[in-house]
């Protein structure tokens, strides 16, 4: 890994920090049939005035690839993942319903306050009481006992929106589990971002933005169990107790398929970090990899292509021209500190969510949209094996937290793909 180069952060005007109104309902309009919606004529300019523009924002320097063609998501990004910049972007202020890429958001919210990861909960009949019809399901069953670290696995291998109820109950209920991820949204200035839901499923006014989603990630890859569990291809799962007191187990696959090569080629170098999908989404991505040295997240929302598993192969593309076109294009923008990092006050990042204000919102009703998390296709093998020392970083003191920026993390090749247990 080459020596970290420190860059200065750059401070977005308080102007662009500040809260950017969009009514939501512009961004879930139905669909006219064989005509799609079209973005905001005004979105939210955090991060650089170019990102709140409509369309696709890139500036081309010497040498550098064009972009991909026959991209067809709603919204995209390409970034930089150590120093923040932006260097392509696609509405990226879109706000768009995210489908389980919100789970990033309730997996960096929630995870510190879980700890440790040994730590076993007895599931009762009321935490599984409100999973949304049709949601995704790891199979987590009332009254069987559980660990935090299997409970995360089935977040994040198997989108399990059971897994994100019985956590929320761990955490002290859905209403603080959805009020701490808004309030940790906002402390990371991802202002697109409205949370009803904490496992992602479908609600009324639930929307976030390919941006958002990119801070989420970025945010959550600081922490050794998030890049852990994000980058397991496969893991075991605890089932039923047989007689004697003998607990089976069953495998669980990742439903990103970058990482697992299930209907797609494996992506050389991904890491995680969270797909999604609800019939209000369309399919959802958000991906890490690494490439000599190089560490980039892209984020796709909603593909109109009709092609099988676009989400991945557009997410693919645009992570081969980010890998071409660093260092030969000019940022189109960044992505910006938490709030304490820039004005030295509250929590930041690095220690979990800020501190909670105002009151959490439950479930808004039954959706009748879908949360799929199937997998079909080949096993791509075993899971990933990743390092998680850090190599490197330049620390932004904060009072009362400490958020690693420029940072480098060891991500995994997956040629050496081993099994998780």
């Amino acid at each position: 890994m080459p020596a970290l180069k420190k860059i200065a952060l750059t401070i977005t005007s308080a102007a662009l920090l500040s809260t950017f109104v969009i009514s939501p309902a512009s961004a879930v309009d139905k669909d006219t049939p064989g005509k799609q919606p079209k973005p905001p004529a005004g979105m939210s300019r955090v991060g650089g005035e170019l990102l709140g523009r409509t369309g696709t924002q890139v500036k081309l320097g010497a040498g550098a690839p064009v972009l991909p063609k026959d991209l067809t998501g709603r919204s995209w990004i390409v970034a930089d993942a150590e120093n923040g910049q932006v260097l392509a972007a696609h509405n990226p202020h879109w706000r768009l319903p995210p489908a389980s890429t919100l789970k990033m958001l309730f997996a960096d919210t929630v995870m510190p306050g879980l700890q440790p990861k040994t730590r076993t909960y007895t599931v009762q009949d009321e935490d599984l009481a409100d999973v949304g019809e049709g949601s995704s399901l790891v199979g987590v069953k009332e009254h069987l006992s559980y660990t935090v670290e299997d409970l995360w696995l089935g977040v994040f291998l198997r989108s399990g929106n059971d897994a994100v109820h019985v956590l929320s109950s761990m955490y002290g209920g859905i209403p603080k589990a959805v009020a701490d991820m808004q309030a940790h949204a906002e402390e990371l200035q991802a202002l697109d971002t409205k949370v009803v839901s904490p496992d992602g499923y479908d609600a009324p006014d639930q929307v976030s933005s390919a941006y958002d989603l990119t801070l989420f990630a970025r945010s959550g890859l600081q922490k050794a169990d998030f890049r852990e569990y994000c980058s397991t291809a496969e893991a075991d799962f605890p089932g039923a107790k047989k007689k004697g007191g003998k607990r089976e187990s069953f495998k669980i696959q990742n439903t990103n398929r970058l990482l697992t090569g299930a209907g797609v080629a494996p992506y050389k170098g991904i890491a995680g970090v969270k797909n999604g999908y609800t019939t209000h989404a369309g399919n959802t991505f958000t991906g890490v990899a690494e490439r000599n040295g190089k560490v980039l997240l892209v984020t796709v929302m909603n593909p109109s292509s009709e092609k099988p598993h676009a989400v991945y192969k557009e997410a693919a593309d645009l992570l081969d021209w980010g890998f071409d076109a660093s260092g030969k294009v000019t940022p189109v923008g960044e992505l910006v500190p938490p709030r304490s990092a820039a004005t030295g006050t509250g929590t930041g990042s690095g220690k979990g969510p800020a501190a909670s204000h105002g009151k959490g919102e439950g479930r808004n009703g039954p959706s009748h949209t879908t949360e799929t998390a199937a997998a079909d296709g080949g096993s791509g093998g075993g899971g990933v094996g990743i390092a998680l020392g850090i190599a490197g970083g330049v620390l932004v003191l904060l009072a009362g937290g400490v958020f690693l920026v420029n940072r480098r993390w060891p991500l995994p090749d997956l040629v050496r793909r081993l099994p998780r247990r």
